[in-house]
């Protein structure tokens, strides 16, 4: 069986090792001409992590990465913090590590276990069409490339979904763009303050939250850099996407902020602005033997940590059950896969969606403007357990159910048990063709 992904991103290369652990042929077909550093941190939450142990690259990853010991939630104006989680090294709650790493890491990560499993890695490729009738991808090259199953993995902007629908799909402004700018350790302990020591030892990760904005800040490289992302509402043009920052603009939207929090900030030498982007839901997302995975059809906004960890969760359900009909089927086997790409998005586009909403959920209760409502939500954040059932504010992030289900669910295993029911229902004649 032939795999062929358009795009090599995260969830496009974490779809590549999981189809070449199944003994699937796999080409990546990736636009740019040149696999560039960009962007700064990113969380692995436990069910991300679940897929890198099960796919073998987990170690990689804690070598790059950090294990995080806490996560705590900190009033904007004086520091004083609101909730405080612990994470154990491997969280009984939820079964895995929660590490966090900068980006151009965890891709490198990606990237050089494509190359050790013999991935076909293609730069300077970019689609031109598809045709879903002969399962061929067109290249603005003049190249043609076949295959049995075509994945369009090309992300928020992507190319892949709008062939699928037809016609250029528009993506939906959030109305919040992010800061975002990574700090060097040396010049942290330069500033010779107690304080900011004292947050860069430990493996945390930390959210101011305030009126209309919060901030992030967590150390990646080992500890010897610091990710710090700055909320903000969005004052660009439509349409853009990254711009640079002015530092002075910046400083002035955190004026007054907790004092801590403001010295990092006054260290930012260069910052850019990413206007954040979602995409109404899809109604579907395959047609025949084609099908889209991670921000190509279910775009986030980060604010619960899950945008990648979602799109490896669907590049590891995809190639399980590709790899379960290869192991399984006879001559019919390629007939078959429209089947099994619809049994895929039958089982992730109800996850993926559940996680769109939460973090639009997160975004609100992050950022509540000062008075009652904020007052209500920090009271409650002082004396919440996972543990309780639904909070009075109806915040589901403090459910330990919503967590639970969130972090700790098993993708790969669950699809390994989709596709064992799907295979006897097929037996019994009890599954119509797609």
């Amino acid at each position: 069986m032939r795999v062929v992904i358009v795009g090599a991103g995260l969830g496009g290369l974490a779809c590549a090792i999981a189809c070449r652990r199944e003994e699937l042929e796999v080409v990546v077909l990736e636009r740019a001409d040149e696999i560039a550093s960009i962007g700064a941190g990113i969380q692995v939450p436990p069910n991300g992590t679940r897929v890198a142990r099960q796919l073998g690259y987990l170690d990689k990853l804690l070598q790059c990465g950090v294990a995080l010991e806490a996560l705590e939630l900190r009033r904007y104006a004086n520091g004083k913090t609101l909730y405080r989680r612990t994470i154990k090294d491997r969280d009984a709650r939820y079964g895995d590590f929660w590490i966090v790493i900068h980006r151009a890491d965890y891709h490198d990560v990606l990237w050089r276990t494509c190359k050790e499993l013999g991935v076909d890695l293609r730069l300077n490729k970019e689609v031109k069409s598809i045709d879903f009738e002969k399962n061929t991808v067109m290249l603005e090259d003049g190249d043609v490339v076949g295959a049995d199953v075509l994945i369009g993995a090309d992300g928020l902007y992507s190319t892949c979904r709008d062939v699928l629908l037809g016609s250029p799909s528009s993506l939906v402004e959030t109305g919040e763009l992010a800061y975002r700018s990574t700090l060097a350790l040396d010049s942290l302990k330069a500033l010779n303050d107690p304080l900011v020591d004292e947050l860069c030892i430990r493996k945390q990760v930390t959210i101011w939250l305030g009126p209309g904005k919060h901030a992030v800040f967590y150390p990646v490289r080992g500890g010897q850099e610091f990710n710090l992302v700055l909320s903000s509402p969005d004052d660009l043009g439509h349409g853009m996407r990254r711009v640079d920052g002015k530092i002075e603009e910046m400083r002035e939207n955190y004026k007054g902020w907790d004092e801590t929090l403001t010295r990092l900030i006054h260290l930012i030498p260069t910052i850019q602005k990413w206007k954040l982007y979602i995409h109404p839901e899809l109604e579907t997302w395959t047609k025949g033997c084609f099908a889209l995975l991670g921000d190509a059809c279910h775009p986030t906004l980060p604010y619960q940590a899950q945008g990648a960890a979602m799109a490896v969760e669907d590049g590891a359900v995809l190639g399980k059950l590709l790899g379960s009909l290869k192991a399984s089927t006879g001559d019919d086997m390629k007939q078959l896969i429209p089947e099994i790409l619809k049994l895929y998005e039958s089982l992730r586009k109800p996850r993926t969606t559940t996680n769109v909403t939460g973090a639009k959920t997160n975004q609100k209760w992050y950022q509540v403007p000062d008075g009652p409502e904020q007052e209500a939500r920090d009271a409650e954040l002082a004396g919440v357990e996972l543990s309780q059932g639904l909070a009075p504010t109806g915040w589901r992030w403090l459910r330990g159910d919503y967590q639970a289900e969130l972090l700790g669910r098993d993708s790969v295993a669950e699809a390994v048990e989709a596709f064992k029911g799907w295979k006897q229902k097929k037996e019994a004649g009890l599954v119509d063709a797609a």
